[in-house]
């Protein structure tokens, strides 16, 4: 009888990051830890601690130095961004000013081959989900901050990502939106039941979203 692996969600093993200079600067260093499915796991750091570099490494914008990045047990380390099935929301977004709000959120369906009538059907989705319905032509200058990091996480979540990666979402939004919006992404990837990992440098965020934490300092891990 063969045995069939275990579904473990992500396992980073050993992960090391190291920046060119003279001397190199190493921002990861042997980081390992593990991810259920479905877990949303928060990166806790001051700035400079290691955070984004982890996370531009699980997603493959940077190369390792060192380690391992799997998914299920398969081996991702060597894995082209495109192909790894992760999404990654960045701290302003980074929609696309030429489009409107329709336009960004079907961008991923469009390059998986998505069929219009099935993009249409899929926005109108995620559009309800994040409170924006009837939104579908605006402009992103016509929309509010709090508004725009909606679309980037409707736009995120389109290609329906096994795993989401959140850098600093809500650090430019003023502190009763982001108490609000927090709430609101928690409650949006439970009821999608989406694996995710929020860096943020605020204990009080962690709280709201994250099933856990863990802090990272000069690289390092220690758990929370």
């Amino acid at each position: 009888m063969v045995k069939r692996k275990r579904a473990t969600g992500l396992e980073l093993t050993d992960v090391t990051v190291e920046y060119p200079g003279n001397p190199p600067v190493t921002a990861v260093d042997r980081v390992s830890l593990t991810l259920a499915r479905g877990e949303t796991l928060g990166l806790l750091g001051p700035s400079g601690s290691g955070k984004s570099s982890l996370l531009k490494a699980i997603v493959g914008i940077v190369p390792l130095r060192s380690g391992r990045v799997r998914w299920d047990g398969n081996d991702l380390t060597h894995t082209p961004i495109h192909l790894r099935g992760f999404g990654l929301v960045f701290q302003d977004g980074q929609l696309f000013p030429h489009r409107d709000v329709t336009g960004n959120i079907s961008f991923g369906l469009e390059m998986q081959g998505v069929k219009p009538e099935d993009r249409r059907a899929r926005v109108a989705e995620l559009l309800s989900l994040v409170g924006l319905e009837g939104y579908e032509s605006r402009r992103l200058d016509e929309l509010s901050g709090g508004e725009r990091q909606r679309v980037a996480l409707a736009r995120s979540l389109a290609p329906r990502p096994r795993l989401l990666l959140l850098d600093e979402p809500l650090s430019s939004l003023d502190r009763e939106l982001r108490n609000r919006l927090a709430a609101d992404i928690k409650e949006i990837l439970t009821s999608t039941g989406t694996t995710a990992i929020i860096v943020t440098h605020d204990p009080d965020e962690v709280a709201m979203m994250c099933s856990r934490f863990v802090r990272i300092d000069g690289g390092r891990l220690a758990l929370g």
